[in-house]
This record gives structure tokens, C-alpha cells and sequence, in this order.
């Protein structure tokens, strides 16, 4: 019988080959090593094609189903879980939902092709790669920790956007602390720093970028003119006072650990929370205690050397005290200081003069409350008055967050003229009206 025999490149150059081998111009060990295969090989192939010609050399699973291949019901089932969902999932990250969730397993490459197939999944193009300079990781845990706020609608569209404290471990890539908050001030990182260090000890330095939580950013402070401990942010006296080196990042490129992390979490972490169902703050707060276990499980790696390098926390340093604004202020002939637009009156019983121009330390907590300290001492005080407060001064992160919701309630309250109003005639019209 006639017909159209298909053959691959590979087949097509074997014919020449055996035919050789069957006119003896050749020797099996010389067409084996010409092949690519063993000598028992080339006898099998030159008997077929004896037998069948050069339909004996083509292989004989071509134009069969593969025994791996996976059954259309199969197929249907979890295009439909995807769909239902997972389907803003990458397929990486979906096929672990898929075997932790639904029991369902299959291959990360499998899941990509059907999710490309049915076009769930569209691919990323290739982005031109820019070259930065290598660092290696820091040899210890505990020598170098990346700390970054991370803005981000987080509970999609089942809350407000709201911004995430990370802090990462260097040497490890391990997540050390997760912290949602409204916005990201300096109170926030102090919970945060306050939770990793009674939990993990004190590092050695911390990496960030050059926000003005971390550091004063004027011309005057910054040149090496200048005593730089005279400019130190509330942040900075804090990791001062702790012994801990901060280290600014020149580049987003720099920290790219945590860059890196941020970018994971706003993947992984965002859709976590919403098949948890984590809608607020508080909420999201509790369910990343469990995360934080789950990511350091897939994600973190050995360190170069087995020797931690977080340092205990020494007797009698009082963190409450430290992770807190503090304020210097010099008491007055009448016993007052002045914080915040209040002015505070000094209890006592000390003699007058003893007090008069002497220095204290004021230290707020989160919910606005003050102490006074003069000389490792608290002062009773009263609230003697209260001024008119000024038009709080916001930093850039928080006036970002406070412009949005004013947009937002701008945009409701947007008017929509009734089809009757005048401006929406013709030109002639609103002409004869004017006149």
C-alpha cells in the first residue's frame, strides 16, 4: 500500500547510515559511533528496516496518547477549581492551593499549560535584564536585618488599603516580623522592632531606605561637617541607645531582599488572606503570626555559618522606654514645659530652684499618653492648659493615605447635572439664555 510516511530529521539521516551498513561499505562500531547509539542498537534498527523498509525506523509511540497524559475529566475539574478560586493565582502558587486545599495534584508546568490554554494565565514577557552588583548574603543570622513599609490594598476590595512593616533576616531570607497599620510612621516600626527583639534578641544592624523615619534628610545634617548624632530621627536614637548600626540603602536595588519579599507577599499573602476571609487589620495581624511559619518553610535558606549573632537584651534596659518618642525640654521658673500645644505643670515638693532650667526627658506611648523624667525619675504633673492645636504636620506616607480619601470622597460626591440644565443645549441657546 501507498501512503505519506512523516519522518523527523533524526530518522531521515538514519537511512543513509544503514543502508551503508547493509552494503558493507561500513562497520556496525562505526555506525553506532556515528548514531550516537550502541552496536546492539544499530542491529535492531538495520533488521527493521530490512523487514519494513524506512517505516521500520520511525518510532513507534508516534500518533499515540501517552500513558502520563492526564484524562480530559481530570482536566475539567481543575480548570474549574481555578476558575472558581484561583484564578489571579500563578500556577507555581496554585497548584500548592490545589494539593493543600482541594487534594488535587498536579505539576506546576501542567497547571501553567492548561491555565494558558484556556487563557487564565497569560505569560510575562521577557523584561530586559539590568545588571546590578552582586552582595553576599551576610554569613550569621542576626547580623544584618532589611526592614521596608509596603503599601498595598491588601484586603482587595473587602477594606481600605492599609501598609505592611516587614522585617527580613539577610543571612536566612527568613520573614522576622510582619506588622499591618493604617500608615507607616515611627510608633509602628517601634511595635515591630519591640516584638522582634523580645522574641529573637537584639541585631546588629538594620538596613533601610532613606525615609525621614530613618534619618533627617537635610543638607546641613547630612554633610561631614556636621555631628551627625545632633540629627538623629526618633528611630535612630532608638537603635542608638539599643547599640544597633543603621545602614541606609543608596538604591530600591540595594535592600532587593526585602524588595524582593514585598513583591512575594503582596502575590501570596493578599489571596491567603482572602481564602481566609481576613478583612481587617487586627485580623490580618493574628493570621500572620501562622504565615510568617508557612513562608520561612518554602522560602528561607541555611546560613553560611551555624553561630547566631543576636545579642541578649542587657538587665534593667527597659524597651517601653526606648521604642518610644522621647523629647527633651528645659523646665521653666514657674515649673511648666511646653509639649505638643499643652503646657504641663511640674508636681513637687522639691525647693523651687532646684528645678529651674534643668533638662527632662518627655516619652509618649502609643495612645498620646506622656511621662517626665528627671533623673531616671517620673514627675507628677498636671495639665495646666491647652492651646489651640495647629494643622498637624503629616509625612509623606501619611499624606499620601490622607489625599486618597479625600479623593475617594471627592469622587462620591461628584454632581451629575439634570438632562433639563441649561448648559447642555446647543451653542446658540446657551447664548439667547445669557443675554
Amino acid at each position: 500500500m501507498g501512503g505519506q510516511i512523516i519522518m523527523s530529521q533524526k530518522e531521515l539521516d538514519r537511512i543513509s547510515i544503514i543502508e551503508k551498513l547493509i552494503a558493507k561499505r561500513i562497520k556496525q562500531k562505526h555506525a553506532a559511533k556515528e548514531l550516537s547509539i550502541s552496536i546492539r542498537q544499530v542491529q535492531r534498527i538495520m533488521k527493521e528496516y530490512k523487514r519494513q523498509g524506512a517505516k521500520g525506523l520511525i518510532h513507534k509511540s508516534r500518533g499515540k496518547i501517552s500513558n502520563h497524559k492526564m484524562p480530559l475529566i481530570m482536566e475539567e475539574k481543575i480548570l474549574q477549581e481555578v476558575r472558581a478560586k484561583y484564578w489571579d493565582f500563578g500556577p507555581t502558587f496554585a497548584s500548592e492551593k490545589l494539593l493543600e486545599i482541594e487534594g488535587i495534584k498536579v505539576s506546576d508546568e501542567k497547571l501553567r499549560q492548561l491555565m494558558i490554554k484556556e487563557k487564565i494565565w497569560i505569560p510575562k514577557q521577557v523584561k530586559t535584564v539590568v545588571l546590578h552588583q552582586m552582595r553576599d548574603r551576610r554569613p550569621r543570622e542576626g547580623e544584618l536585618i532589611q526592614i521596608d513599609g509596603s503599601p498595598h490594598a491588601w484586603f482587595e476590595n473587602r477594606g481600605a488599603p492599609c501598609c505592611l512593616i516587614v522585617f527580613i533576616d539577610d543571612a536566612t531570607g527568613k520573614l522576622k516580623g510582619l506588622h499591618f497599620c493604617k500608615a507607616e510612621t515611627t510608633n509602628d516600626y517601634f511595635k515591630t522592632a519591640k516584638t522582634y527583639i523580645e522574641r529573637y534578641g537584639i541585631p546588629l544592624a538594620v538596613y533601610s531606605d532613606k525615609h525621614s523615619i530613618f534619618r533627617i534628610n537635610t543638607k546641613e545634617l547630612n554633610s561631614k561637617t556636621i555631628d551627625k548624632n545632633k540629627g538623629l530621627t526618633q528611630f535612630g536614637r532608638a537603635m542608638e541607645e539599643l547599640k544597633i548600626e543603621l545602614i541606609f540603602a543608596l538604591s530600591p536595588q540595594a535592600k532587593g531582599r526585602v524588595e524582593r519579599s514585598n513583591r512575594t507577599l503582596q502575590n501570596r499573602l493578599v489571596k491567603e488572606m482572602r481564602l481566609a476571609n481576613i478583612n481587617t487589620i487586627s485580623a490580618a495581624n493574628e493570621f500572620a503570626i501562622k504565615f510568617i511559619e508557612k513562608y520561612n518553610k518554602k522560602f528561607a535558606v541555611i546560613p553560611k555559618l551555624e553561630d547566631n549573632a543576636h545579642r541578649e537584651l542587657a538587665p534593667g534596659v527597659d524597651l517601653d522606654v526606648i521604642l518610644r518618642k522621647q523629647e527633651e525640654r528645659t523646665i521653666s521658673k514657674n515649673l511648666t514645659i511646653q509639649y505638643d500645644n499643652k503646657i504641663y505643670q511640674i508636681q513637687t515638693k522639691r525647693p523651687v530652684y532646684t528645678m529651674k532650667k534643668q533638662k527632662v526627658i518627655i516619652i509618649e506611648n502609643n495612645t498620646g499618653k506622656i511621662e517626665i523624667i528627671y533623673k531616671g525619675n517620673k514627675l507628677e504633673y498636671t495639665i495646666f492648659e491647652k492651646q489651640p492645636k495647629a494643622n498637624s504636620v503629616l509625612n509623606g506616607k501619611e499624606l499620601d493615605a490622607f489625599l486618597n480619601n479625600i479623593c475617594k470622597q471627592a469622587s462620591k460626591k461628584k454632581h451629575i447635572p439634570t438632562m433639563n440644565h441649561h448648559w447642555k443645549g446647543n451653542y446658540k441657546e446657551r447664548v439667547l439664555l445669557t443675554c
